[in-house]
């Protein structure tokens, strides 16, 4: 493990143990996002921590001279057409897959992730300014494709444990396997779109998608 992945992965959980950390302890005492509204502070900054480590560990290693230059890494916006096309695909793919395990139930109109796809940059899409801007490219230097995206996969995973411990968010009580089986498909679908686009924002742009479509 080099230095940059070693430094990203101690600032990510440091700082989202800080903030679920918070939100789970003030859960043991009765305590929840449903009655305590300020939790949301500490609940969405353990959600930004792979976003804020990623600033932050770029910065330190000189790969980014300051916070602009950070954004446009990170929305590098400019792509040919057949690369915004990949997403729609993917996206299509995992959402078949999806059904087949889960089912489907009709909820709001489709049309709705017009609108959800700017609520969702907050909601998880910038989480890939870390996951695959940082660990899948800098993994790959040193491990293959299949072998990176599954240890990616696996940090994203167990980032994601603190939640189902903590009462009033989406996965608290569910499934922590399943979710694992769903993070690992979904890993392969971002580390192929990075792969292929070599685009961090287009990996942002799918995270949100996805998260539009649950």
């Amino acid at each position: 493990m080099n230095k940059l992945i070693r430094q990203y992965l101690l600032c990510t959980f440091g700082i989202m143990v800080m903030g679920w950390g918070t939100c789970f302890l003030f859960g043991l005492w009765g305590f929840y996002l449903s009655n305590a509204p300020w939790l949301y502070i500490p609940y969405l900054l353990g959600g930004m921590s792979p976003t804020i480590a990623s600033y932050i560990t770029l910065k330190k290693h000189g790969q980014v001279n300051g916070f602009k230059e950070w954004l446009r890494c990170t929305f590098d916006i400019r792509h040919k057409p057949l690369s915004y096309l990949l997403l729609p695909v993917f996206a299509g793919i995992f959402f078949l897959c999806l059904c087949c395990v889960s089912g489907y139930e009709s909820g709001a109109p489709f049309f709705t992730i017009i609108f959800m796809l700017p609520i969702m940059l907050f909601g998880g899409g910038l989480e890939e300014a870390g996951w695959r801007g940082i660990l899948q490219p800098e993994f790959e230097k040193k491990f293959g494709y299949t072998v990176s995206t599954i240890l990616v996969s696996l940090v994203w995973w167990v980032w994601h444990l603190p939640l189902f411990f903590i009462p009033g968010v989406g996965q608290y009580g569910a499934d922590f396997v399943c979710f694992g089986i769903n993070v690992l498909g979904l890993s392969f679908a971002l580390a192929a779109i990075k792969k292929v686009t070599k685009s961090t924002w287009l990996c942002v742009l799918m995270h949100c998608v996805i998260n539009s479509l649950h």
